[in-house]
């Protein structure tokens, strides 16, 4: 394993970064942000972005010093210990991810039969997000080096098209649509924060990369970080230029496709079927590097003794946890309504980020992080769980039941594979003095 060819530089960790957030993040979240928080979104976009960023440091320094394909279920073992606690959370992190996926194949679904087939019957939205997430594990079986190589491609494509129609979108845009006097009261801001910072959430993904870098200990922070930023302006740009040419109840109509509607001003029917278009190569890359975040969860997750070896089992240039996750992301695509579960999934993100960042503080002299970040991560996380929680329980008081039962399932789940698996979780061991290629010992 000494002389495994290393396959993820910096820019692929960006590129990957990115498109895991430039996903369903903007195209399907945008117009559910916009619904609480009005025009002033971009506010909101821009507090979940500083979220984020503050997380990413978090993980940034996490990831440096304990370098793992695993991630945040390594910050966890590390954090907490091997116990029932660290393996329950780590649980519960892979079905967030799962979910998470299901939302993305569902939007592509969503986009395509809109885009290709809107007459037809309502069940080709399945048939192409089935498609989606097939075509992208067997994309995932050649191995690392062939994902990365697309997802560069898809990225800047995305990227430059995005780009464009956000420079329209600001050039024709109505700035008294987005006057402050058309902003709703504070708190809805406030309101929104679980979903926008959601729409960052992707960037973890690259802390699962690590095993397959040069120099984790420099590349991770840096590669989080700037895909961070990168996305946080292009988020706050997109914003202004939906709600600056169409008003509220025009992206509530709309706030499936609202990018897609948006770009009608400026580009007409042709600006709609383009920003689709874009939509579905977006929402592909999520997929592409979110299967590779999960084979590589899982494959973590089985080492320690979290899941059965099958998750481990070598299959082609990859691991048959990508097969047995791909199988359950299938499932939930096609026979969940997910509408719910994105603030299910918001939530549970948050919650989880805190409870590593926690972890964080209690080996914080090994990473050598700032105190006062990872408090402020803490605490802002924590606000933004209150919030979303006091808004749910007055619009949907049964969304914060499923997270409750999300999280007791997790730890129900740890408990019987402890039981039937017979397997004692490992913590792996780094030596703090061969911290130049970060490989545990």
């Amino acid at each position: 394993m000494q002389n495994k060819k290393k396959s993820i530089s910096f820019w692929s960790a960006v590129s990957m970064g990115i498109g895991a957030m430039v996903g369903a993040g903007i195209f399907a979240l945008l117009g559910q942000a916009g619904q609480i928080a009005g025009s002033a979104v971009w506010i909101s976009f821009f507090l979940g972005g500083i979220i984020a960023l503050l997380s990413g440091y978090s993980m940034g320094k996490l990831g440096a010093r304990f370098p793992s394909a695993g991630g945040i279920v390594e910050y966890l073992v590390q954090g907490y210990g091997e116990n029932i606690f660290s393996g329950a959370i780590s649980v519960m992190m892979y079905i967030s991810a799962l979910v998470s996926i299901s939302l993305i194949a569902r939007t592509f679904g969503t986009y395509a039969y809109h885009l290709f087939l809107p007459n037809q019957p309502h069940i080709f939205v399945e048939v192409f997000a089935a498609f989606i997430v097939l075509f992208f594990m067997f994309i995932n079986l050649r191995g690392p080096s062939s994902m990365t190589k697309i997802e560069k491609i898809i990225v800047l494509i995305k990227m430059i098209a995005l780009g464009i129609f956000a420079i329209a979108g600001l050039v024709t845009m109505d700035s008294s649509k987005l006057s402050p006097s058309t902003y709703p009261q504070i708190d809805m801001i406030f309101f929104s924060l679980a979903i926008t910072f959601f729409a960052y959430e992707g960037f973890r993904i690259i802390t699962n990369t690590a095993e397959d870098m040069e120099n984790p200990s420099k590349t991770l922070p840096r590669a989080i970080l700037t895909s961070i930023l990168i996305v946080m302006v292009f988020y706050i740009a997109i914003a202004f230029a939906v709600f600056g040419n169409l008003n509220i109840n025009e992206v509530i109509k709309a706030q499936d496709y609202a990018l897609a509607e948006a770009a009608r001003p400026s580009f007409g029917a042709i600006g709609f079927t383009i920003m689709a278009l874009v939509a579905l190569l977006s929402t592909s890359s999520a997929i592409n590097a979110s299967l590779y975040s999960a084979t590589n969860v899982t494959y973590q997750l089985a080492k320690l003794g979290e899941l059965p070896k099958q998750f481990e089992k070598q299959v082609a240039n990859s691991r048959q946890g990508l097969i047995i996750s791909s199988a359950i992301i299938l499932v939930m695509a096609l026979f969940f309504d997910l509408s719910s579960i994105a603030a299910i999934g918001a939530v549970s993100t948050l919650a989880i980020h805190t409870i590593v960042h926690i972890g964080h503080i209690k080996i914080i002299k090994k990473t050598n992080a700032s105190l006062l970040l990872i408090l402020t991560a803490i605490i802002v996380n924590i606000i933004a769980i209150s919030f979303s929680v006091i808004y749910l329980f007055s619009k949907n008081p049964i969304i914060i039941i499923w997270i409750v039962g999300f999280f007791i399932s997790a730890f129900c789940i740890e408990i019987i594979l402890r039981v039937f698996s017979k397997r004692v979780i490992l913590k792996h061991k780094y030596n703090s003095k061969k911290m130049k290629n970060n490989k545990p010992s």
